[in-house]
C-alpha cells in the first residue's frame, strides 16, 4: 500500500493571493488560449460531450461565442457525422458544397429540400455541375404545380451576379450590397459552381469577430469517439464532415484503450488533433501524450453528475489534479483541459490558474436554450434533464445504440451507474451564462496582475482556507433578494 502523504485540494478548499496589477480593465486582458497544440480558442470554455449538453446548436453557439462544443457519441455515426456538418455549414464565408439540385427536379423536391436543410435556396447545377440558375423560396411562393420542373421557375444563370473564386470579403459585399443580393454564387472559368457566399453569413462574420473559426471561415467543432474498433469508422465519418478535433471519450483515460485509441487515431488522421483522457495524474498525461494526444482531459469523478468516486473509491480532487497534470502537459508543451467541477467564474479562475489551458463544463450550460436535454416543468418552474454518460438510462441507451434493439430488461440490473440522472434550473441562452463565466475570469486575471493566462499561470498564489473562511466567501449576515 502507498499513501500520499499531502492533502488533495477543489476549488472551494483554496483561494488565490491579489497581486499588484497594472492591469486598468477587465476589457485589456486577453482570454485566448490553446484547446489542443493547434487550435486557439478566445475564450477558454469548451462545452461537455454529453448528450444533454452539446449537439449542433450548443456546438455552434460555443464557436460564436469563441469557445467550441464537443458533439457527444451517443447516437449513430451517421447522425453524429451530420451534427459536425450542421456546424460546419452554419457560417461561412464561402460554402464550398452549397445544396443543389438539377434542372429536371420537381418543385416539391425543391421545397422538400428546402425544408429539410432549413434554406432558402438552392443552386440549379446542369449535367458537368454548371451553374444554370438559382431556385428560392420567392421562386416557388406561389407555385401551385408540385411537378413542374425547377428549371421553368428558377432565375436562370444570365440573370445572375456570380464571383470568381478570388473574391475577397470586401468584394463580395460591395456586390451584395450593390446589387441588394442574398446570394452570390461562386464559379470557375467554365462556369463550374465551386461554392456561395451569403449575406448572412458576411453579417455573422462581422458580429462575431472572436468566433473560432477554421481557414474558410467556417465554426470549428469537435467530435467524441469511443475507444473500440468500430469508433475508427464513425472518427472517419466526423472528420470527412468537417470535424476540427476528436476527442477520446473514456471513464479512466489511463488505460491500454484509450492509449492505443489515441495512437490509431493519429495514425490515420496525423493532420486532425486529438484529445486523449480523462486522466487525473502526470503519468497518466505522460502516456497519452507519447501516444501522441494533443491535449489531456483531466478529471475523474469531478463532474456535478458524476459518482464514480463513491461506487468505484477511486479519483482525485480536482484542483491537486489539474495542477499535477498541468506540470507535466507544460514540461511536454501539450495543454491540458479542466473537466469536471466548474460551478461559477471563480472556479473556472482557479481552474486555469491551477495550470489548465481550457475548462470542459457541462451541468452548468446543460440548463440553456442550446441544450437538447429534456425541458420539465415542476411546480411552475422550467428545468432540463441533465445526466451522466456513466448514468443507468446512459448506459442502457449507449448499449441500445451498439446494438440496434432494445436491452433485455434483465440487463438493467447488471449494470453499475457511475452517474446519476438530475435536473437543472432552466437558464435561458448560453451566452448569458458565459458572460458571467468569462466576466469573472477577465475579473481575476485584473486581481492577479495578468493580462493573459499564461501570465496568470506565472502569478497564482494559491491559499488553503478553512470552513470559516468558505463561509466568509459568499454573501453572509443578510437577507438576499
Amino acid at each position: 500500500m502507498k499513501l500520499r502523504p499531502d492533502t488533495a485540494l477543489t476549488f472551494d478548499d483554496v483561494l488565490l493571493a491579489p497581486r499588484r496589477s497594472t492591469v486598468a480593465s477587465r476589457q485589456a486582458v486577453n482570454t485566448r488560449s490553446c484547446f489542443t497544440r493547434r487550435l486557439e480558442v478566445a475564450i477558454p470554455i469548451i462545452s461537455s460531450n454529453m448528450d444533454t449538453v452539446t449537439e449542433g446548436p450548443m456546438a455552434i453557439a460555443m464557436a460564436r461565442s469563441g469557445g467550441l462544443g464537443v458533439i457527444h457519441r451517443f447516437m449513430t455515426m451517421e447522425r453524429q457525422a451530420a451534427e459536425v456538418e450542421r456546424v460546419k455549414r452554419a457560417e461561412s464565408f464561402i460554402v464550398d458544397h452549397p445544396y443543389s439540385l438539377s434542372g429536371n427536379s420537381t418543385v416539391k423536391e425543391a421545397r422538400s429540400a428546402m425544408e429539410t436543410h432549413g434554406i432558402g435556396g438552392l443552386m440549379v447545377l446542369g449535367k458537368n455541375g454548371e451553374l444554370i440558375g438559382l431556385v428560392s423560396t420567392r421562386d416557388l411562393l406561389f407555385e401551385q404545380d408540385q411537378d413542374r420542373v425547377v428549371r421553368e421557375v428558377m432565375t436562370p444563370r444570365e440573370k445572375l451576379i456570380t464571383v470568381g473564386a478570388g473574391a475577397s470579403l470586401e468584394d463580395a459585399r460591395s456586390l451584395l450590397h450593390s446589387h441588394r443580393l442574398e446570394k452570390l454564387p461562386v464559379v470557375d472559368n467554365n462556369g463550374r459552381l465551386l461554392g456561395l457566399i451569403t449575406s448572412q453569413d458576411i453579417v455573422k462574420t462581422e458580429h462575431s469577430p472572436d468566433a473560432t473559426k477554421d481557414e474558410k471561415g467556417r465554426l470549428r467543432v469537435a467530435a467524441a469517439v469511443g475507444v473500440k474498433e468500430a469508433d475508427l469508422e464513425r472518427a472517419t465519418a466526423c472528420v470527412n464532415a468537417g470535424a476540427d478535433a476528436l476527442v477520446v471519450d473514456i471513464a479512466h483515460g489511463h488505460s491500454d484503450s484509450a492509449i492505443n485509441m489515441v495512437r490509431k487515431l493519429k495514425e490515420r488522421f496525423s493532420n486532425i488533433d486529438v484529445v486523449g483522457g480523462n486522466v487525473a495524474t502526470a503519468e497518466g498525461v505522460r502516456d497519452l501524450v507519447e501516444a501522441g494526444a494533443d491535449a489531456v482531459k483531466v478529471g475523474v469523478g469531478a463532474g456535478s453528475i458524476c459518482i464514480t468516486r463513491l461506487v468505484t473509491g477511486f479519483g482525485v480532487p480536482q484542483l491537486t489534479a489539474i495542477a499535477e497534470c498541468a506540470e507535466a502537459g507544460q514540461a511536454l508543451s501539450v495543454p491540458v483541459i479542466a473537466d469536471g467541477g466548474i460551478r461559477k467564474g471563480g472556479d473556472l479562475t482557479k481552474a486555469l490558474a491551477a495550470g489548465a489551458s481550457t475548462a470542459m463544463i457541462g451541468s452548468l450550460l446543460a440548463g440553456t436554450d442550446e441544450s437538447p436535454g429534456a425541458p420539465v416543468v415542476r411546480d411552475g418552474r422550467r428545468f432540463k434533464v441533465v445526466r451522466g454518460m456513466a448514468s443507468l438510462t446512459a448506459n442502457i441507451e449507449r448499449r441500445e445504440v451498439e446494438l440496434g434493439r432494445e436491452v433485455d430488461p434483465e440487463d438493467w440490473e447488471r449494470v453499475v451507474p457511475e452517474g446519476v440522472e438530475a435536473v437543472v434550473p432552466f437558464r435561458g441562452p448560453v451566452l448569458d451564462i458565459l458572460h458571467q463565466l468569462v466576466g469573472g475570469l477577465r475579473s481575476g486575471l485584473s486581481y492577479a496582475g495578468a493580462t493573459t493566462i499564461p501570465e496568470l499561470w506565472q502569478n497564482a498564489e494559491f491559499m488553503r482556507i478553512t470552513s470559516a473562511g468558505k463561509s466568509e466567501s459568499g454573501a453572509h449576515d443578510v437577507q438576499v433578494l
